[in-house]
């Protein structure tokens, strides 16, 4: 599979994604730590890919995403952002109800 097919499929599978240094349990800097955090804050699950695992994925995404840093938060396939972006969206509310209305719905019916 090409790598931008890769990418294509991770972001087609996961509703929120976020591609980082490390993992959430242990982020390899500290722009992806502060982005975890805002996350894990919202409440909801997310997928990741460290991307310090993989050269070819974390070139490839630079180009793919036309962002050149580390962390990326896509949700529903959509670049959000980066570190920065994330902690504005998240003091301000907005990431929580970005995430919220992202996250796979449990059914509810009785």
């Amino acid at each position: 599979m090409d790598i931008n097919d890769n990418i294509k499929q991770q972001l087609q599978d996961n509703p929120i994604l976020l591609y980082m240094k490390g993992t959430p349990q242990a982020p390899q800097c500290g722009f992806s730590a502060k982005t975890v955090q805002a996350l894990m804050a919202c409440g909801e699950r997310f997928a990741y890919v460290n991307i310090l695992e993989n050269d070819e994925l974390r070139e490839a995404l630079k180009t793919y995403s036309n962002w050149p840093t580390y962390p990326q938060l896509y949700v529903n396939g959509e670049l959000v952002g980066g570190c920065d972006i994330i902690l504005e969206m998240y003091e301000s509310g907005e990431l929580e109800e970005v995430v919220k209305n992202a996250a796979p719905q449990e059914n509810s019916e009785s």
